[in-house]
């Protein structure tokens, strides 16, 4: 696929491999059920993101899918890439702007409550700020677009606490960034988060 604007959206999926994906859920649900709503936040994800007038990539956790739902003539294609969650989306910024993308999106697969109002948002901010966040409801943030790469947000994190919001808000005020926060949304991690967001 060649680049056909300078907007790029990111998209990180984990392989779908029972017992590998949504494992906190999979605790109270079993594995396959937990695998069964990952597949379908996959479908999701697609779906908001298939018609959005920007070029795209899904960036596999382990391999790359070849005869998937993600279309290789719509989406690039690659794996990712680093140790923690911090350095694989570091990566994958990298590579982006190292491409020639002047703004880029980069969102998880983890909530039923996205939509593609979002991602079109998040990208207008961006001609506005520097940074554009979206926050989760459990501390994290299920996106994170910018024009250019700022290291210091994806590293010294406690990935997959509820203090990486904070914190990445703290290193942009040090750097005086300036940001946008999108709307609060629910990633689904526990079988509490489907009933928040009305899954169960």
């Amino acid at each position: 696929m060649n680049r056909n604007t300078d907007e790029l959206l990111i998209v990180f999926v984990r392989n779908a491999i029972s017992g590998k994906v949504k494992t906190r859920l999979a605790r109270t649900l079993g594995a396959d059920k937990a695998l069964e709503i990952y597949r379908q936040l996959l479908d999701h994800t697609h779906r908001i993101t298939c018609h959005l007038p920007v070029d795209k990539a899904v960036f596999y956790s382990d391999f790359i899918e070849q005869n998937d739902l993600w279309n290789h003539q719509a989406y690039l294609k690659q794996q990712q890439k680093g140790g923690d969650l911090g350095k694989r989306m570091l990566q994958a910024f990298r590579w982006a702007f190292g491409i020639g993308y002047k703004k880029v999106v980069l969102i998880g697969s983890d909530t039923f409550q996205l939509r593609e109002s979002h991602l079109t948002a998040a990208f207008d901010h961006l001609n506005r700020c520097d940074v554009v966040i979206g926050p989760a409801h459990d501390g994290g943030y299920y996106l994170i677009g910018m024009k250019q790469i700022y290291p210091a947000l994806f590293k010294s994190k406690k990935w997959s606490s509820d203090t990486v919001l904070h914190a990445t808000l703290e290193d942009l005020r040090s750097i005086n960034g300036s940001y946008h926060l999108l709307e609060e949304l629910v990633d689904i991690d526990t079988e509490e988060d489907l009933h928040l967001c009305g899954q169960l």
